[in-house]
């Protein structure tokens, strides 16, 4: 049985990537509008422990030592925001100890200005920063950030950041219509991805089922002046995540059952990868999906005409 490890999963940014589970669902300190794990129950800015270290390092050394050549890189990308997991540092450090895979973390950003979070970071290969916005008012609609978080204070940090951190450095801006695509704000965050210089820039919208049934992709037209303007100032190192990722899911040679869960619990997946899973596995697929979604297990919803799997949304929500 797998706790803390899910996938691995076509990742658009990474390639075959390991998931590290390290945050309970769903304590996040945004609650974007556009997440595909739905909205935050949990707000938090305060770092707290949650799972042993030396056991969650131990199930991905288990995993990445029997499945080498399945996996690119093992990829902090829970269930809520893992720089939250006070150890975080920890857990990178006995992993990179133990293997030699490159390790990733993909942040909302919201603590990059804590001392004690870079710290954390600085052991890790890859970090991949949120930077939707950056302006205050489009900040609070889109990200909907914990209340006590400031984003002149995230930008600055994310800056900082760069000057210290001798990884690879990617951000990552979605766009979603009506609310960070205009050409007035994009403009602005040209220059300010540019101040940064990620090593690269990905420049996405919205390809799974989002927290809010009214989120639409940005506006195509400005989103493309946006990636040729940063093209010409970052050649080969701006990518459109306008795409739905493929490629295989899964380990294969576990559960079946609860691997699929513990993928679409953070991953959606699309309906004809689904069906492609439970068949190499032995399953039937339409009868096998048909029972995890009588049993409450996932549900099938509809985005953008694509029927998709993913884990039932849990919509109460509480701070912290």
């Amino acid at each position: 049985m797998l706790k803390y490890v899910f996938g691995p999963v076509p990742s658009r940014r990474l390639g075959k990537s390991l998931g590290v589970n390290n945050i309970p669902p769903k304590i996040c300190s945004y609650s974007c509008v556009y997440c595909q794990l739905g909205r935050t129950i949990r707000y938090s800015i305060d770092r707290k422990k949650y799972y042993p270290p030396n056991e969650l390092a131990e199930e991905v050394v288990r995993v990445v030592n029997k499945f080498k050549r399945r996996i690119n890189v093992v990829t902090f990308v829970p269930d809520g925001e893992p720089t939250l997991d006070i150890n975080l540092g920890k857990s990178i450090e006995l992993i990179k100890s133990e293997v030699t895979k490159k390790i990733a973390v993909i942040t909302n950003s919201s603590l990059i200005n804590r001392e004690d979070v870079t710290e954390d970071l600085m052991n890790s290969d890859i970090i991949s920063l949120k930077v939707d916005a950056v302006d205050e008012n489009i900040f609070k609609k889109i990200n909907r950030p914990h209340p006590k978080l400031r984003l002149e204070d995230i930008l600055d940090g994310i800056k900082n950041f760069r000057k210290v951190y001798k990884g690879k450095i990617y951000t990552e801006t979605m766009f979603v219509k009506g609310l960070n695509d205009s050409i007035d704000h994009i403009m602005e965050l040209i220059e300010y991805i540019k101040s940064v210089k990620p090593n690269k820039a990905f420049i996405a919208v919205p390809t799974r089922p989002p927290a809010e049934p009214w989120v639409k992709p940005g506006d195509p037209k400005n989103i493309l002046h946006m990636y040729n303007k940063l093209s010409r100032y970052m050649p080969n190192r701006v990518e459109l995540l306008n795409y739905i990722e493929e490629g295989r899911f899964g380990l294969g040679k576990v559960d079946p059952i609860e691997e699929f869960v513990n993928i679409v619990s953070v991953h959606p997946m699309k309906i004809d990868y689904a069906y492609k899973f439970f068949e190499e596995r032995g399953l039937n697929p339409e009868k096998t999906l048909k029972i995890l979604i009588d049993m409450g297990d996932v549900i099938l919803i509809k985005y953008e005409g694509i029927d998709y799997v993913m884990r039932k949304l849990i919509t109460r929500r509480v701070s912290s």
